[in-house]
């Protein structure tokens, strides 16, 4: 009896370890994808070079994973998050396709963007810190952290980012053109900030690190 637990358990590691072996992300593919496919928006390593297209080196694994399986439409299904290129771009990968480019772009280091606008430091500052305390907005740090490195998943890092896109996406939340937010947070938030506000904030979240 004692020989057959033994051996049952040996076939179920084996079998786990096989079952691990067959899920992991093929880095090698993701690499060719990205060199092919990806690098003419957002550089071979994720380092965009346009403000219109974010950078997505060292950003959370789990949120590029989650971004990308949203901009592709499943099983006939409404894309979560509405983007007529990067819906076109993903229109072939799989699922697994999309663990390998999320686990690739996220290994490599980010080529942090500087905050530009002075004068609007002081504001950015205080919008990230403690929020708008008169119109209900909360602190950005409180999802996307103090330095701005976000939280896997559902909060993304923002530290370096271009701020032009970052300010790009509050509008976009704000005007009906971004919808995949949990709970709705971001679509509340940027309703009440002005043009102004998510100009300054998104700026200084290019200047943290």
């Amino acid at each position: 009896m004692i020989k057959r637990s033994l051996l049952l358990s040996s076939l179920l590691l084996v079998a786990g370890g096989l079952q691990a072996q067959d899920q992991a992300p093929d880095l090698a593919k993701a690499k060719q994808t990205a060199e092919t496919i990806c690098v003419a928006c957002h550089g071979a390593d994720g380092n965009s070079q346009l403000s219109a297209n974010p950078k997505i080196a060292g950003q959370h694994e789990d949120y590029l994973y989650k971004q990308l399986r949203e901009f592709k439409g499943w099983d006939g299904n409404k894309p979560a998050r509405e983007n007529a290129v990067m819906t076109a771009m993903v229109a072939g990968l799989e699922d697994a396709d999309m663990k390998g480019l999320a686990k690739y772009f996220a290994s490599f280091e980010l080529q942090p963007e500087p905050a530009k606008n002075l004068e609007t430091i002081e504001l950015g500052q205080k919008i990230w810190r403690a929020g708008i305390a008169s119109k209900g907005v909360p602190a950005c740090a409180a999802c996307h952290g103090p330095a701005g490195a976000g939280l896997p998943a559902q909060y993304p890092r923002l530290s370096g980012q271009f701020a032009e896109y970052t300010e790009a996406q509050l509008k976009a939340f704000r005007d009906g053109g971004r919808d995949n937010d949990p709970n709705r947070m971001m679509r509340m938030i940027a309703l009440k900030m002005t043009d102004a506000e998510m100009k300054a904030v998104a700026d200084f979240a290019a200047g943290l690190r």
